[in-house]
């Protein structure tokens, strides 16, 4: 169930419960709800998101991801840059806060499996990141589905929809999938 609306103070007291928020990470045994909580306020609060940017730089100036992999390619802190470098080239804004399983997977820099059900053919496994994009995801499916049905000279088309209790609409093409799984958490 989607969380409730929350109350704001005022964004200077915003700004200064998330550098504490920022401060309590590194101690907090389960550190997901906490780091929820801060991008949905960044969410709520467009404003802050710069502010959020320059806290975290003064916690890991910039820089100095990209000198440790150049210098240590092969360590942990080079494998995070070359990911994160990859999701912010590719990135657009998101209409959610990650889920409790994408911030666990972003934090093992794994992707997370997304099942995507087809009529008359059995149901696709798709591994996808934070920036899979819908489009991306029906590519795949849509290969995948010509291939296992004979399909290479069907001019058909293909289209992704996302199906709740309530309705049915198709996924636009720019439309990040993992937006669409968070909806469902």
């Amino acid at each position: 169930a989607a969380p409730g609306p929350r109350s704001y103070t005022t964004l200077r007291d915003e700004a200064v419960k998330l550098f504490n928020s920022l401060q309590q990470l590194e101690s907090e045994r389960d550190p997901v709800p906490l780091m929820q909580g801060v991008l949905q306020t960044c969410l709520d609060l467009p404003p802050l998101v710069d502010e959020i940017y320059c806290q975290l730089c003064r916690c890991d100036p910039p820089g100095i991801s990209c000198r440790t992999e150049s210098r240590f390619p092969a360590s942990e802190m080079a494998k995070y840059a070359c990911f994160i470098r990859e999701a912010l080239g590719k990135t657009k804004g998101r209409e959610c806060v990650p889920s409790l399983e994408e911030i666990l997977v972003l934090m093992r820099r794994q992707e997370m499996i997304c099942t995507v059900h087809c009529p008359g053919a059995p149901a696709c496994s798709v591994a996808i990141s934070s920036h899979t994009t819908a489009e991306e995801v029906r590519g795949h499916v849509a290969r995948e589905l010509v291939s296992r049905l004979g399909l290479s000279q069907s001019p058909n088309l293909f289209a992704l929809y996302e199906q709740s209790r309530q309705r049915e609409q198709p996924v636009g093409n720019a439309t990040l999938l993992a937006d669409v799984l968070t909806r469902f958490e």
